[in-house]
């Protein structure tokens, strides 16, 4: 199959980008490696491409309440300006994709999903806003994406706008409108995957090659590195971000995935609830945990099982190497009574060995999310 490309296309070729196919495009997975385009988003500043993000625009006078009835978020009361991170979900409460919502007005919103996920997540959206005001609409790909993530993230983009991006300006999960590289009408989102200070830019198409151009001359003195999926991976995986298709899908619920702060159960009735109701009152059966092994234990893979006291207590979903902190980290469902911090558990090495591990149910990297919000 052909593969399409991105507006970055020669530049990531010119910069040596490895390319995979994602979703029919080619992506870069990694320029130089993958440990020191982490370290570069962890300690600096990091540049990722994920163009194949297509929004979903949803407007019209009904848009809150659709999305309200849609999403186990509250986008009724979600202020102009702010980002939302929710998902749509079936009956039983399963996810059919975790994303991103954005209000840019009274009555328009912005969803962007899981790249893999679009056609579902629309598919989601427009059964509710049958019959109401409300238009919803594939954005297609317009709009170029860049995020810029790190800690030197701020300092690269205030020299390339006049918009304020320091935490009263821009506060976290919020975005605004500016010029930024003299490109006009830039959104900037303080957003992103890799649980550092960080921006998303969204852009038109035309404007793609400059802007990246501009950051990479601009970033120079503060350690700018493009980085592949490869590392956004690592990235996540520390701060026990989930990774739909892998530690999510339509069998799983927020409330199993470590998700239940994004449910809204004080608003109206919506997809899913009255499964989710029932399961905040009674419980989960099984919790979304991390576990870390030695720095260099091999990768487990996806189905391997978790044991504690000589018994299996859950099996993994995914696993990457946590560069920051030294460990190969593993995703796993185990079972709720087994998900204490501290536990001893070891993992199923792929020639049968046991892996030793610790479980832990929060991120193992800024575990509060200090930096975030810095």
């Amino acid at each position: 199959m052909q593969l399409r490309n991105s507006p970055y296309q020669r530049q990531f070729a010119e910069l040596g980008a490895q390319f995979v196919d994602r979703i029919g495009f080619a992506a870069p997975y990694v320029f130089t490696s993958i440990e020191a385009e982490h370290r570069a988003a962890r300690e600096q500043v990091g540049l990722f491409d994920v163009y194949y993000q297509v929004a979903i625009q949803v407007a019209g006078k009904d848009a809150a309440a659709v999305l309200g009835r849609a999403l186990v978020a509250d986008t009724e009361r979600q202020a102009v300006g702010r980002v939302v991170y929710a998902a749509p979900c079936n009956d039983a409460g399963g996810m059919i994709d975790d994303l991103t919502c954005f209000r840019l007005a009274e009555d328009c919103f912005w969803l962007f999903p899981t790249p893999s996920r679009f056609a579902q997540s629309m598919a989601a959206v427009e059964r509710v806003a049958k019959g109401h005001n409300a238009t919803v609409t594939n954005l297609g790909y317009k709009s170029a994406y860049i995020s810029v993530q790190g800690p030197n993230s701020r300092p690269l983009l205030q020299q390339l706008t006049s918009s304020d991006l320091s935490n009263s300006g821009l506060a976290y999960f919020s975005f605004i409108h500016g010029t930024l590289a003299d490109v006009p009408e830039v959104l900037i989102s303080r957003t992103g995957y890799s649980g550092e200070l960080g921006y998303e830019l969204f852009y038109p198409s035309e404007y793609a090659e400059h802007m990246l151009r501009t950051l990479l001359n601009t970033g120079r003195t503060l350690g700018v590195q493009m980085c592949g999926l490869g590392a956004l991976r690592t990235l996540r995986i520390e701060k026990r971000y989930p990774l739909y298709g892998l530690d999510l899908d339509e069998t799983t619920t927020p409330y199993e995935a470590g998700l239940g702060w994004t449910v809204k159960l004080h608003k109206a009735a919506f997809v899913g609830r009255a499964a989710l109701e029932k399961q905040k009152v009674q419980g989960v059966s099984r919790r979304l945990v991390l576990v870390a092994l030695a720095a260099d234990a091999p990768r487990p893979a996806a189905g391997a099982a978790v044991m504690a006291r000589g018994e299996k207590i859950g099996s993994v979903t995914s696993a990457d190497m946590g560069y920051t902190v030294g460990r190969m980290l593993v995703m796993a469902y185990v079972a709720a009574e087994a998900a204490a911090d501290g536990c001893a558990v070891s993992v199923t090495a792929a020639d049968g060995a046991p892996l030793s591990g610790t479980l832990f149910t929060r991120a193992i990297h800024d575990p509060d999310g200090v930096r975030v919000k810095s």
